[in-house]
């Protein structure tokens, strides 16, 4: 039997908050590193960008994934090819509404892998992750 303790003092995050906390470390990180913020959750038909950077003449697409374990193989295996074909088209989508061509315009797909306690969070960033 599993038993679960509440304390008063404590809040139970919810995952729309968790990920929220964790888009924003995952672009402080990025800015830190030299990258700018064009766009935050871009919402398309196809799908959703998490955060889209430049990095110097190259625009940045990254997925932030965020698991509090590397069981069932953490943070990085949880984009599925499906996922990679939605972000795909949905950055082709961003590029035409910007009036850029996919094939002409330096691009590459990101991954900010972020892992452990929301408090205390293990970040990996993988560039050009697919």
């Amino acid at each position: 039997m599993v038993t679960s303790l509440k304390y008063p003092w404590t809040k139970k995050v919810t995952t729309r908050e968790t990920g929220n906390i964790t888009e924003k470390v995952a672009a402080n990180y990025l800015v830190e590193q030299g990258l700018i913020i064009q766009e935050k959750n871009l919402y398309s038909r196809a799908g959703e960008i998490d955060i889209i950077m430049k990095d110097g003449n190259t625009i940045v697409f990254i997925e932030v994934k965020y698991r509090a374990s590397a069981l069932f193989g953490g943070a990085i295996s949880a984009i599925s090819e499906k996922k990679q074909q939605k972000i795909r088209k949905t950055a082709a989508f961003y590029l035409q509404q910007c009036g850029l061509n996919e094939y002409n315009t330096s691009c590459r797909f990101d991954v900010i892998a972020l892992q452990g306690n929301i408090n205390n969070l293990d970040i990996t960033w993988l560039k050009n992750a697919f």
